[in-house]
């Protein structure tokens, strides 16, 4: 797997968008398996709770690695704040957001399998 980094623009600020392996292993812990979250996401009517989640898992996960890589302190986004994000940038951007990055970091697995 790799990482792979997207971006999100929220008034003004760009959020880095990672799914890496540390972002897999959260979203196993809450939901058993990535093929479970999957498919609470991946439907005509999305779980916008398991999308809020794993968005905000991505979202915090690319500040971590940026606040690493440069020496800020941006700081970690809570689920109500991710929430407003969603919104603001439309639930259906987001989801396609969050799915392509998904797929294109789980497309390295399938290749090296």
């Amino acid at each position: 797997m790799k990482d792979v980094h997207g971006e999100i623009l929220y008034r003004g600020t760009t959020y880095p968008l990672v799914f890496n392996i540390n972002v897999l292993e959260e979203i196993q812990e809450k939901y058993g398996s990535l093929d479970a979250w999957g498919k609470l996401t991946d439907r005509d009517e999305p779980d916008v709770k398991a999308i809020k989640y794993g968005f905000a898992c991505m979202l915090n996960e690319g500040i971590d690695i940026q606040n690493e890589e440069s020496g800020e302190n941006m700081p970690f986004l809570s689920l109500k704040q991710v929430g407003r994000i969603i919104s603001e940038v439309g639930f259906g951007n987001a989801v396609a957001k969050v799915k392509d990055t998904v797929i294109k970091s789980t497309e390295s697995l399938e290749k090296n399998a």
